[in-house]
């Protein structure tokens, strides 16, 4: 039979439960909606409009 002799015992006590996290409100929702909207919004543009930067600088130094 083993026997633990590292003095694990007793064991510690358990660790307090966090605290649930807050809810948001329909306003602030409502800003997230749109932050997230932007986002995405930018993420399909920005490329395009770089893209033209790019070639407009490019064509500037030739």
């Amino acid at each position: 039979m083993f026997v633990n002799f590292n003095g694990d015992w007793p064991p510690p006590p358990e660790p307090p439960s966090r605290p649930a996290a807050p809810r948001l409100d329909k306003k602030a929702e409502a800003r997230f909606t749109w932050a997230i909207a932007v986002n995405l919004l930018l993420l399909l543009l920005m490329p395009l409009a770089g893209a033209t930067l790019f070639d407009a600088l490019f064509a500037l130094l030739r």
